[in-house]
Parts: structure tokens; C-alpha cells; sequence
């Protein structure tokens, strides 16, 4: 349990203190916030991850770090290395999707851990399907696969009115990428501890998953 929240811990504090930086430092968010053009054309292809390092202010920080102390602490109990892969990959899946997206617009920018955040998310609800979150100030905990609904249904507001700078295409890449390292996982360790996978959860979870999916493409 204490090296799982080193681990956790460790990820949020450098994620926290490289967005505060970016909070006060304008030169340093540009240089290393997602952007089409940086990309593209001066092959900085470091930004694919670094902009996970970076978020648009206080509360962008602090929902996206919630969601991923809550989930990762669980999440790890399946190994670091799939830990790790499942959150840098989701973080490189959602940033690709939004290449690929807004190829043709070298200005777009985005910022946030959101791909890892909705991969870690995603692959934790795939595992446990009954695995909850607690909200403060509500009295209940949500069933994860509810939170992972409202979560997408926040990307598909957030992609319609296009609030800030906040990478909201990213959560679909990150999503799907999360989905499917679950399920690998549950293929290749089928006995593993801790794994309580009910279909009908993912199911529910595709339909604003495909909603998402429609958008981006629509945008695209």
C-alpha cells in the first residue's frame, strides 16, 4: 500500500508542480502545451505527453488529479507496469486522436491529463465493475461506471461548447485506449485477483462513448 502511494502521490505532485509553473510561467505552458503546429511543423513531438503535465487552472488541476488519485490507487494493484502503460498510453492515444483531428489547424492547442485520466478511469471500471466513488459533498458513493458516464457526457459538452483550451477530444482516444488495455489484461490474467468484469457495465459506458466517437468525427 505505501509504495502504491508513493506512486500515485509522485505522479500528482510533478503534474502539480509543472502546471503551477505553467500557471506563472507563459513562455514555459506555450512551450510545452499540446499545439498542432509545434507539432507538426517544428517536430517538438515531446508535447504529446508533456501537455498532460499542464492544465488550464486551479480546478482543471484538481477534478483531473481527484479522478486519477481515486482510480490509480486501485488501479496499481494490477502491477506499475500496467499502471504505467495504461496512463502514458491513454495520455499518447488521446493526444493522437486530437492530431490526427485538428491536423489541418496547426493553431489548435489543448492542455490537461485528461486522455491518461479517462484511460485510467476506463481501465479501472473494465476490471472492478463495481468499484465506486465518493464525491464530497454527496452522501452516497457513484458507481464508477455511472462516474465514467458523466465524465464522457462532460467531453461531449465540453467538445459542443468548447470551453477553453482543455484537450476534450483527448478523453474519447484515452478512453477507448484504457478500455482496451483492460481487456487485454483480462484476457491474458483470467484468474488474476481483484478482477470483477460485468459486459453489461461496458455497455452502458459505450453509448456515450459512441455519442463522443460521433462528435469527433462530426468535428473533424
Amino acid at each position: 500500500m505505501g509504495e502504491i502511494n508513493i506512486i500515485v502521490i509522485g505522479v500528482i505532485v510533478i503534474t502539480a508542480l509543472t502546471s503551477y509553473k505553467g500557471f506563472n510561467d507563459q513562455v514555459f505552458f506555450d512551450r510545452y502545451k499540446f499545439n498542432i503546429g509545434a507539432i507538426l511543423r517544428g517536430k517538438q513531438w515531446d508535447r504529446l505527453l508533456t501537455s498532460a503535465f499542464l492544465h488550464g487552472d486551479l480546478m482543471h488541476l484538481i477534478f483531473n488529479m481527484y479522478t486519477f488519485y481515486f482510480f490509480s490507487t486501485f488501479l496499481l494493484y494490477y502491477g506499475v507496469a500496467f499502471f504505467f502503460i495504461t496512463y502514458l498510453g491513454s495520455i499518447l492515444g488521446g493526444n493522437l486522436l486530437s492530431l490526427w483531428m485538428h491536423k489541418k489547424n496547426p493553431y489548435y492547442s489543448a492542455i490537461g491529463a485528461s486522455g491518461g485520466v479517462s484511460g485510467i478511469l476506463f481501465a479501472s471500471i473494465i476490471l472492478n465493475s463495481q468499484i465506486s466513488i465518493g464525491i464530497f459533498p454527496l452522501p452516497l458513493n457513484i458507481p464508477g461506471w455511472v462516474f465514467g458516464i458523466i465524465y464522457l457526457g462532460y467531453s461531449v459538452y465540453g467538445m459542443k461548447a468548447q470551453l477553453g483550451n482543455v484537450g476534450h477530444d483527448a478523453h474519447l482516444g484515452g478512453a477507448i485506449m484504457g478500455i482496451v488495455a483492460a481487456l487485454g489484461f483480462i484476457v491474458k490474467f483470467p484468474d488474476y485477483p481483484f478482477i470483477s468484469f460485468k459486459p453489461m457495465y461496458l455497455l452502458f459506458m459505450l453509448i456515450p462513448l459512441s455519442v463522443l466517437a460521433y462528435f469527433v468525427y462530426k468535428e473533424k
